[in-house]
């Protein structure tokens, strides 16, 4: 309990009603052998991340580079004044995932990603900066890619869930 508390009081995510968690297939990305070795069972993304990062330097972001986490991965892109990122990679059914299958074929993959933004605790309390702006065309840059690239099928966009 006092891990969680500590992680609350670090950062803060923010969300606005415009950021959405975008659902998607495709067969562009592919699964490599052994890349959930580097996060957790069944999680994949490798592809889908670098991909993204170049999608997203294109649109003037400067994306630090790709980082893996135990949900999938992470693109950083802004550290100042707030944290600004999308978090990629794949949807795992872990009810039903056995621990011996194979990697699922890549037609049934669903993709998904996000736009995040947090504000460290010191910056909460005295600068206060609004992120806003930022995390607003950060998702819309997001959307704009997706549904730009012929080869990504939209299963779903829904808004992101609040957090407490």
């Amino acid at each position: 309990a006092t891990a969680g508390w500590r992680i609350r009081l670090r950062s803060q995510r923010i969300k606005s009603p415009r950021m959405n968690v975008y659902r998607f297939s495709s067969t562009l990305f592919g699964i490599e052998p052994g890349e959930d070795e580097e996060i957790n069972p069944r999680m994949y993304g490798r592809q889908l991340a670098a991909w993204l990062k170049a999608q997203l330097e294109a649109r003037g972001h400067a994306v630090e580079p790709v980082i893996a986490e135990d949900w999938g991965r992470c693109l950083m892109c802004a550290r100042k004044p707030f944290l600004l990122w999308v978090g990629c990679g794949s949807e795992t059914d872990y009810t039903a995932a056995q621990h011996d299958d194979p990697p699922p074929a890549e037609e049934d993959v669903v993709w998904v990603c996000f736009a995040e933004a947090e504000i460290p605790l010191l910056k909460r309390l005295f600068n206060r900066p609004d992120p806003s702006a930022a995390l607003a065309r950060l998702d819309d840059d997001l959307k704009r890619i997706l549904d730009g690239e012929p080869g990504i099928t939209m299963l779903a966009v829904e808004p992101s869930p609040q957090r407490s």
